[in-house]
This record gives C-alpha cells, structure tokens and sequence, in this order.
C-alpha cells in the first residue's frame, strides 16, 4: 500500500491554496469537493475541472470470486463486474489506457503459513500449495478490453503468476511466477513468453524502473530482491533485505528504490545505481509492510501495512513517518488517483476498498466489491 517536488505537483498546488470545509467530515463525492474548491477559488470553470476530477475508473482484482470490479472515480460507486477466471491478482492498466491486465493463477489459494516470534513463516516439509491440483490451464494474463468492459483473451505468461510489470511502451509484461523460481518476459503482441529469468523462491513483487532500463523481482521467502536488464535479460543485480519484500517502488529520478520487509516491519531504501541498501525505516508498531507508492512529484512515500491496518506515509528527503492511516482490514494492493488527491486500498478480508483524501489524511469511504481484493489499477475515462 507515495511524493518528491512538491511545487510541481497539481496535488501540491491544491494543498497550498485549499482552505478546510467543515463539510468535509461527511463523505463527499468528488464532484462536491470541486465545487467547494471552485466556490473558494472563485476563478475555476466547473464543467471543465469536476469532469476531470473524476475521469477516471478504478480496477480491482477480486482473488476469491474470479473477477475484477469496476468503481467509478466520480462518486466511488461500482458501475461494473467482470468474470476474468481464476485467481486474479496483480493488474496494471496499459499505457493507452485501452486494456488492463490481470494475472491469473489455477494454483490454489494455500492457508498463511504459522510465523516465528520474528514474523518470519515457518514453513514444514510437505507444505507446499503447489500441488498437483493446481490447474495449469487456467495460468496467464487477462487481457480486459477497457471500452467493451469484458475480458477479451489471455497471454501466456508461465506457471503460476502472481504480480508483474509493464515495459515503459506497454509492449512486454514482466512477471513474477511464484511456484518456479523464475521471471518470464512477455510479449505482448505474440502473446507469448519470449525470456525466463532464474530468481529465488517465492518470487513475487515486479516493477520497472523510471528510465525502463530494468525490473526488479522481490523473493518473498529469503529477501532476495533481483534486479534484470530488460535489453539482455541478464541478471545485473542481486541483494538481500529481511524476509518477505512484498514490492518495490522508486522516486521518480533519484535513483532510488524502496522495497518493503514485511517480517520486520522495515523500509529499506535501496541505492538503485549500487543495489546496496542505504538505509532501513523501523514503519510503527503492528506494521506488516505489503505495498509501496511513490507519488508523482514523489513528495511523499505510502506503505501499506497488512495486518496493521493502517497505511504509513513518509518524507521522502527525511525519511520520517509523518503520518499514520486508518484503512480497512489488511490492506494490500494501493492506487492513486490520477490527480493526486486520493489513496485507495485493497483490503481483502473485508471484501472492500477504502477511499482515503490525501489532503486530510482520512479514510472517507468503503467500496464493497468482490471477494477479497488483491489489488488495483486506475483507467483514465476521460
């Protein structure tokens, strides 16, 4: 469950010239705040601006009900339901906005392994939730055709997919296949895998760096984190941090990665041209660290943190946990949205999302959607 030249970001100019509306403390539609904002600006065209507010629609995978549910960014209500197979979970919208993608796995959901008095799992011979039941076939990448909101075909993209990434011009996926030890390389137009990269158990967390030179795969089970050229497909970088790096996020030009240890409860901040970390971040107390954002002007750092319930925001320069978030039970998977005005987050056990206005800090809303969120991904409308 993100920020850096806070002068340059619309979400910035909102902050420095919004004023507090007692209105607030109920839970306002999005267009209702561009109308608060309008009547204080005084100079703002509202046909033109509470449009573009809410432009936009939210993508949630639902791992428990095969299906991803469409909210709209407007007023956060779900206009939409689409069967997409079995076990959806990373999604990411293409750079056109034209289609999102899901990762979709036959292998079953296993029950959470016990954890050690360090919060590591324990894990005993035998215990394995790849098993022969797992249905191969269903394996893949969905593809969601955004304008006719159906799933219209799915790209091979080996066993057992958990969260992937995409190339910066959207033509391959790089994915994290759980159950073999491996990334695969995507290619999107032949729909097929054209490279696999050995990485360590329990791959996981995928994402590309800013000048889309290279991704990273975070190993879930040993804290390694591999980091692979995406012109060779070679290995050109590996490191370890405490167990259980669930994602990786990076400032926008600072050359700088940070890769959550859930066991530990840590941030580490990652020096992405050495591959060393440079610093750890003790998150407060109860966190259990899954997701990281960086947003836009990359100010601010967002960390969602599982069983802590609750999404830690942190100074990008200093480092410093400045505020802490109530959200639902387990957030997962987070999104911003295109504005930079609210945080979403998936929370699975409670079957929801929730809705959180970053210019007071405060959860607004819960969206039910279907069963057991994973993650979410934004489609601009407009």
């Amino acid at each position: 469950m993100p920020t850096s030249d806070f002068l340059a970001s619309p979400f910035a100019a909102d902050r420095a010239v919004a004023v507090r509306d007692p209105a607030r403390c109920g839970l306002p539609t999005a267009a209702s705040s561009a109308a608060a904002l309008a009547a204080l600006a005084g100079s703002i065209v509202l046909t033109g601006s509470a449009a573009a507010a809410g432009s936009y629609q939210i993508y949630v995978s639902d791992e428990r009900s095969n299906e991803v549910t469409v909210v709209d960014g407007a007023d956060f209500s779900v206009v939409g339901t689409i069967p997409v197979g079995k076990r959806p979970r990373g999604i990411h919208a293409s750079p056109d906005g034209q289609s999102v993608y899901v990762a979709l796995s036959g292998t079953p959901i296993a029950i959470p392994p016990q954890l050690d008095a360090q919060g590591n799992p324990i894990f005993k011979r035998g215990d394995d939730e790849h098993t022969n039941a797992s249905d191969k076939a269903a394996d893949g990448i969905g593809i969601i055709d955004v304008a006719q909101r159906r799933l219209t075909g799915k790209i091979s993209a080996g066993s057992d997919p958990e969260e992937f990434a995409l190339s910066r011009d959207g033509s391959q996926i790089y994915v994290s296949n759980e159950d073999t030890k491996s990334a695969s390389v995507v290619n999107v137009a032949a729909a097929k895998v054209e490279h696999v990269i050995s990485v360590g158990q329990e791959p996981e967390g995928v994402a590309t760096t800013p000048d889309g030179k290279q991704f990273y795969v975070t190993c879930e089970a040993a804290g390694d984190v591999y980091v692979v050229d995406t012109s060779s497909y070679s290995v050109v970088g590996h490191f370890k941090v405490d167990p259980r790096p669930r994602t990786v996020a990076f400032l926008p030009s600072a050359g700088v990665a940070f890769v959550p240890s859930e066991s530990s409860g840590e941030l580490n901040v990652v020096d992405s041209k050495t591959f060393k970390s440079v610093k750890v971040i003790t998150l407060p107390a109860g966190s259990r660290p899954m997701s990281v954002l960086v947003s836009a002007d990359g100010r601010s750092i967002y960390v969602s943190n599982g069983r802590g319930a609750t999404v830690a925001v942190l100074d990008s320069h200093s480092y410093a946990v400045v505020n802490s978030i109530s959200v639902g039970a387990r957030p997962w998977g987070m999104a911003l949205s295109p504005d930079g005005k609210y945080l979403f987050t998936a929370n699975g056990p409670s079957d929801d999302i929730s809705v959180v206005d970053l210019r007071t800090n405060q959860e607004i809303k819960r969206v039910k959607t279907g069963k057991s969120p994973w993650s979410l991904t934004i489609v601009p409308s407009g």
